[in-house]
């Protein structure tokens, strides 16, 4: 199982509490997510299914490298966080 979990700041824009998934993917990890909760996709990705640029994804810890496909491997006990990032002054 996967573990996704999403920042405060993220939630008090929708409901989106952490989640156990089955996944090998962020692709599959968002998924999943997603499939519960549809309108959680586009505060996280754009009309092209890529991350949107204010959001940063994590695996345990790391920043992915595909924002693209989310093709990133998620270790099996591993976790998936989602980071809207804040702006201004």
């Amino acid at each position: 199982m996967v573990r996704v979990s999403f920042t405060p700041n993220l939630q008090r824009h929708v409901e989106c509490p952490t989640t156990e998934v089955e996944a090998a993917t962020v692709a599959e990890a968002l998924e999943s997510v997603f499939h519960g909760n549809p309108r959680l996709r586009g505060y996280i990705l754009d009309d092209q299914g890529e991350v949107r640029k204010h959001v940063a994804v994590f695996i345990n810890g790391k920043l992915i490298a595909d924002r693209i496909r989310l093709t990133d491997a998620v270790p099996a006990g591993g976790e998936v966080f989602v980071m809207q990032a804040l702006s201004g002054g």
